[in-house]
């Protein structure tokens, strides 16, 4: 921690004088960031965190076109390789200057972290071919390569090489034990994490030497973890704090007739499923039985009820518009039909089964977690459930210590094949593909259709492909499906571009945001 403090001072000194007008921030979330380093987990709130202390080299817009970040402009050399211009005179954190080494530097530490590697399996190294160019090159043709750049977020190479002060190598990646870079922090962005207390409170200063001055007013973030739904919405209220998410659907209609306040909507891609484990249960590796299980949710009245309305039923991962959706996969929740697969199984008289979900990453997720398990008991499956904040939940998510465990994606490439990839795919440590399967579901035809969809030029029967794996996943009842969550956020009306700021991957742009 005090080199840590060390750092911050220097970068405190970087800074200089604060913003004309400058502004504070008052942010309360779910849960804050797991740790300072971007590649320690493949989540929403690390990359929210990693929007506003790094850079990526390109980004999303809200109309879902690509920006410029740190690369100002790019070009395609051949079906292998995009070039990559880089803009100069940027610093990071520490002082140090960024140049294309950081970015050669930083993709082959993705390619070697678990959670990310499975994204960065189609790429080769990187190449600087001078201090302001980088090709990032492809082992095969890859329709996606512009996507994946929106997660390389360039790290200060010079500041995480050489080994710490307990003599370990400060680039290690460390889930949940000591590293130097889950401590420490020097990226490109906007802020620098100046403090931070885990599960208490954080705050960003305004790094001075920022390269783009086109930015919003806000020079202080203090970001506060706030787990419940309705103390969250109270500290909104009574004015507290001046922006939250994620809303709970149940509070929409009372923000949006409370003065002083805006909601913020957006319909969302982010599919909430539970993944029975058929390491764990052989019960599971009958498909009679996962279909049961799929028929016995009636996750249609979820959303009536419990979401109110505020979500989409789901029946696949795909939602209308990506190019894997398939029209006639709909929600089949049927009791009757649920109760005879379970007979035809063999399972009658059912079982006894864990689950674990968390209750602060999803909105209303122990809400719904509780309503499976009544769900599940009408066919004799009586389930042990446990809920668990999140920085406690991914622990045991990856350590897969439940027959049944909840799981959201969002497929952050904006592609269909981000979630068969990381949900569906056979579970391999060496690829990272699979990393979030914890159904540890395995299809060698799921595979083989999703790795032919990464080099698949012609959209036509690109889209075949990735909608056979729909229907495979649906026919084998990889998983319960849920729904598609609505984005939500609230703020006060001092924030005078909130709306401008968010966006369907739910990584909003503070950097841009203005206050009065």
């Amino acid at each position: 921690m005090k080199r840590l403090l060390l750092v911050l001072l220097a970068a405190a000194l970087l800074a200089g004088p604060a913003l004309a007008g400058a502004k504070t921030l008052r942010l309360a979330i779910d849960a804050d960031p797991v740790s300072l380093d971007p590649h320690v987990q493949l989540s929403g709130g690390m990359l929210q965190y990693s929007h506003m202390v790094f850079d990526p080299l390109v980004r999303w817009t809200q109309a879902m076109d690509f920006e410029p970040r740190l690369a100002e402009r790019w070009e395609r050399l051949d079906p292998l390789t995009l070039r990559f211009f880089l803009r100069k005179g940027v610093k990071f954190h520490s002082g140090n200057p960024f140049t294309a080494k950081d970015v050669v530097w930083t993709l082959e530490r993705l390619k070697r972290s678990p959670d990310f590697k499975g994204l960065f399996e189609p790429f080769g190294p990187a190449v600087a071919v001078d201090d302001y160019t980088v090709d990032i090159i492809t082992t095969k043709p890859y329709g996606l390569t512009l996507n994946m750049c929106t997660y390389i977020f360039p790290m200060d190479s010079v500041f995480y090489s050489g080994t710490d002060e307990k003599g370990l190598p400060k680039d290690a990646i460390v889930k949940t034990e000591h590293s130097f870079a889950n401590e420490h922090a020097s990226g490109t962005g906007r802020y620098f994490v100046e403090s931070r207390e885990q599960g208490q409170k954080w705050v960003f200063k305004a790094f001075a030497d920022y390269w783009d001055k086109n930015t919003g007013n806000v020079d202080t973030i203090v970001l506060t973890p706030i787990s419940e739904d309705a103390t969250r919405l109270a500290a909104l209220l009574a004015g507290d704090v001046d922006f939250i998410m994620p809303v709970p659907p149940q509070d929409f209609d009372r923000i949006e007739k409370t003065k002083g306040v805006q909601l913020i909507t957006m319909p969302g891609s982010r599919i909430i499923t539970f993944q029975p484990n058929q390491k764990r249960r052989a019960e599971f590796k009958d498909a009679r039985v996962r279909q049961a299980m799929v028929y016995a949710v009636n996750n249609a009245g979820i959303v009536q009820k419990i979401m109110k309305e505020r979500a989409t039923a789901a029946a696949q991962n795909s939602p209308r518009g990506y190019v894997g959706f398939v029209e006639d996969l709909q929600p089949r929740f049927d009791l009757e039909r649920a109760k005879a697969l379970m007979k035809a199984a063999g399972y009658e008289k059912g079982f006894t089964v864990s689950m674990i979900a968390p209750n602060n990453r999803y909105v209303n997720d122990e809400k719904i977690a509780e309503a499976v398990v009544s769900m599940l008991s009408k066919i004799n499956i009586k389930v042990e459930l446990k809920t668990m904040p999140k920085a406690q939940f991914w622990d045991e998510f990856d350590a897969q210590v439940a027959d049944i465990q909840m799981i959201g994606w969002h497929a952050d490439t904006e592609d269909s094949a981000n979630y068969f990839e990381f949900l569906y795919m056979c579970p391999n440590k060496e690829t990272g593909y699979g990393q979030y399967n914890s159904g540890n579901y395995c299809n060698p035809r799921v595979d083989e259709l999703t790795l032919a969809s990464q080099s698949e030029t012609d959209p036509a029967k690109r889209a075949a492909m990735l909608q056979e794996v729909e229907r495979i996943l649906y026919d084998e009842a990889a998983f319960i499906p849920l729904h598609w969550q609505m984005l939500s956020w609230a703020g006060s009306d001092k924030l005078k571009n909130a709306r401008e700021i968010v966006n369907i991957m739910d990584f909003p742009y503070f950097g841009n945001l203005v206050m009065e």
